[in-house]
């Protein structure tokens, strides 16, 4: 399954991007990641179906590492071919867009910026994707 990080902004040169780099590298599973702009257009369909959008997003649901693993085994197992992260701008997503997401999660209560929040999902993609190898990277408890 494809893991696909569709972003608002771009990421440049910065420690956020190196953490992203450094974590997706790791990541045995198929990954992309496709910067959009700031503002305007529409995130594009899926190349490949079934697809499943994750949205991040402060209205989200909070899960455990454990749980995002699974998740994930769960939709692989299922036959999905994509796994789309979507991660908005400043302003976030509409109510539209929320309403199309398959899951919205959140990173916690606090608001976070949209690079950090795409190092957070990098790391916890190469988490979720060591757990379902049975790596030790993930310490629970």
């Amino acid at each position: 399954m494809l893991l696909h990080i569709l972003a608002r902004g771009r990421i440049g040169r910065s420690p956020e991007a190196e953490l992203v780099e450094r974590y997706m590298k790791r990541v045995t599973w198929p990954t992309r990641i496709t910067e959009l702009p700031d503002r305007g257009g529409k995130v594009p369909p899926p190349p490949q179906t079934p697809a499943v959008a994750v949205m991040l997003d402060e209205t989200g649901v909070q899960m455990s590492s454990m749980a995002f693993a699974e998740r994930l085994g769960r939709w692989r197992d299922d036959g999905m071919r994509e796994c789309r992260f979507l991660i908005g701008a400043a302003d976030g997503f509409s109510d539209e867009e929320r309403a199309a997401a398959s899951l919205r999660i959140a990173f916690g209560a606090m608001t976070w910026p949209h690079m950090m929040a795409r190092a957070m999902l990098a790391e916890q993609l190469w988490r979720a994707t060591s757990i379902l190898a049975n790596h030790p990277y993930h310490r629970e408890g």
